[in-house]
């Protein structure tokens, strides 16, 4: 299904889309040119995240990169990863980018089950209420990233973005479609994809290998093997470049070892390969890197060291 998003007749009531005020307020954001993007959190991950997710980032290995201390590993060489999506206003639209692991899910991972976090309240309080959002662009149809798409009123799983297009890769969709789901999966699309499918929400794009402009300011960028149609985003104003990575990088570790995969990647080659190729093309250039999972200060700079890469972090702006 596609939809142009100027083309969209429904008409939404009049909602306020202003930043709260007071502490809930102070939420990270860096700006872009004239793009402001959010960090909206939902749940630190368990230290057993680190060892499943990415088994070739060893504590020896981690202990080598001392750059990654304090921030993106402990002492122990035990990674810290989180759970967050990025809200952000371009070309006119309100967008948010990846919808996390939600509330209330049935989940085969005990870190993501039934969880209730504060996740729209820190959405309402960077000023993108539900109602408000236009655009959710899903970088791939993984469980801890499109779990806000719906939520549970009077006992049915619906949109929790009604008025907003889903956008995500047509090949990726296709993917899943014919892929043999284990029922896990099966539960994850019953509540978190097929519902807004069913409502006439969800987008198809096809994304060409030199991307897919959204409006001018925001791209697509094909970065496929953790899963077929995986997608990064890419924001660009006044000369200024940023780049959500979606799973493409799941840590900073990976800058230094771009060789580490997760042990969920789809085609593990090929996504080793979209991670070099990304990385080379972001080294040494100023592209603000948004991580996905990246715990605190989640954004940096990658820069060339050595035979490899590092991120020389950016922290974020608070109110």
């Amino acid at each position: 299904m596609t939809t142009s998003l100027d083309e969209d007749p429904r008409k939404r009531p009049p909602v306020n889309a202003s930043p709260a005020t007071g502490p809930a307020a102070a939420l990270p954001s860096w700006t872009v040119g004239d793009i402001t993007v959010h960090r909206i959190d939902e749940v630190p991950l368990p230290p057993a995240t680190g060892p499943w997710l990415l088994p070739g980032a060893t504590p020896d290995v981690v202990a080598e990169q001392d750059w990654l201390r304090p921030c993106f590993a402990d002492d122990e060489g035990v990674l810290r990863l989180d759970s967050h999506s990025f809200a952000f206003t371009v070309g006119g639209l309100r967008v948010l980018v990846d919808t996390g692991i939600g509330n209330g899910k049935q989940r085969a991972n005990p870190a993501w089950h039934g969880l209730n976090t504060d996740y729209l309240e820190h959405l309402a309080a960077a000023g993108f209420p539900p109602d408000s959002v236009d655009l959710v662009v899903l970088t791939h149809l993984h469980a801890d990233h499109v779990g806000w798409n719906t939520r549970r009123v009077d006992g049915e799983w619906v949109p929790t973005f009604p008025y907003a297009r889903y956008l995500t890769s047509r090949t990726e969709r296709a993917f899943w479609a014919a892929y043999d789901k284990e029922d896990a999966r099966e539960q994850m699309f019953r509540d978190s994809v097929t519902p807004v499918e069913e409502a006439g929400l969800l987008d198809l794009v096809d994304v060409p290998a030199e991307g897919y402009q959204v409006v001018p300011g925001l791209r697509l960028v094909p970065t496929p093997g953790h899963t077929p149609g995986h997608l990064a985003v890419e924001l660009t104003s006044r000369g200024r470049t940023a780049l959500i990575t979606g799973d493409c990088v799941h840590h900073p570790v990976q800058l230094g070892r771009p060789g580490i995969g997760a042990c969920v990647d789809i085609d593990p080659v090929q996504a080793e390969a979209s991670r070099r190729a990304l990385l080379g093309s972001l080294a040494d250039t100023g592209t603000l890197v948004l991580g996905t999972h990246f715990a605190p200060p989640t954004a940096g700079y990658v820069i060339t060291h050595e035979d490899a890469y590092r991120l020389s972090p950016v922290p974020a702006r608070t109110p």
